[in-house]
């Protein structure tokens, strides 16, 4: 296995995301989705930082993809999705709709987004052109086998998610702008104050979810940390970690000493916690009773 790089989920201004690629160029990584995922909103305020993005990755030897949005829903995003063609790159499809702008035959990869839960839907994207795949993050350990299992026999790579807040929804509207009582068209970019999403409690206080714009995403963050030689058993080509704000680069070296063998689940855990979000991991959807779940917890006598 080695380690894919997904498209940052948060608004940060243009100058993070600057120093965020130049730096992730030299991280042990083989391949970078960038782009804008969440809101197309956004895009104007750091679409220019791409260019130089790509340029600084493609020198670190990164394979590069551009991200289509989650979420298609105006003419203009039509348009934005349209072009993403333009820039060379394989075009990674995050809503079925960007189908519509890649050319029969033209290879285009597959993000977590994408609602792969058996054989026939993953065949007819390979036959459509699909060239890499990253699977839903909801799947567990033998649907994962038996999908990866057809990804060898064709001979297209299959990723998990390995790291990062997981995404479980996408919505037409925004809940950080309402929650500033503000409308979605004059939200004033508020969730740029929340570089990892904003938390979300029970009504007793229990940590629950995550939110960053129209985005819902997990509060725990995901990790492989203790399932690489399962997840390797099991044929997976790729662990897919997506961008926190904090020591992103020293995570990736993480992830890919684990891989190496050089540390542990246990070693590559202790080093996690204080740098992910609210210190909370899971792995449940891979093999748990919930998908909040961490499966090194002891259990209660």
């Amino acid at each position: 296995m080695d380690l894919t790089v997904g498209p940052n989920f948060f608004f940060w201004p243009a100058e993070t995301v600057r120093g965020f690629y130049r730096e992730l160029s030299g991280a042990p990584v083989s391949r970078v989705v960038l782009g804008e995922l969440v809101c197309s909103k956004r895009l104007p305020f750091w679409q220019g930082e791409i260019p130089g993005a790509i340029e600084a990755l493609v020198a670190g030897g990164k394979e590069v993809a551009i991200t289509s949005l989650a979420l298609v829903t105006l003419k203009r995003e039509r348009k934005l999705t349209a072009e993403l063609q333009d820039l060379g790159l394989p075009v990674e499809v995050n809503d079925l709709t960007a189908l519509a702008h890649v050319p029969e035959g033209q290879p285009f990869w597959v993000g977590p987004l994408v609602n792969i839960y058996n054989e026939g839907t993953l065949r007819w994207l390979i036959r459509r052109g699909a060239r890499r795949i990253c699977l839903p993050p909801e799947l567990t350990l033998a649907s994962i086998a038996v999908l990866a299992r057809l990804g060898r026999e064709e001979g297209v790579p299959v990723e998990v998610w390995g790291h990062g807040r997981l995404p479980l929804a996408i919505s037409g509207r925004c809940y950080h702008a309402r929650l500033h009582d503000r409308a979605k068209d004059s939200c004033q970019f508020v969730c740029d104050q929340d570089p990892d999403g904003r938390d979300v409690e029970t009504l007793d206080g229990q940590p629950f979810l995550a939110v960053n714009g129209v985005q819902t995403l997990s509060q725990s963050t995901a990790s492989m940390a203790h399932q690489v030689e399962a997840l390797e058993e099991a044929g997976v080509a790729a662990l897919r970690l997506s961008p926190q704000s904090q020591g992103f680069r020293a995570i990736c070296a993480g992830y890919a000493d684990r891989l190496a063998g050089r540390i542990d689940g246990a070693g590559l855990e202790a080093m996690l916690r204080p740098m992910v979000p609210g210190g909370r991991l899971s792995d449940g959807f891979l093999v748990g009773p919930s998908g909040a779940h961490w499966s090194a917890e002891v259990e209660p006598a």
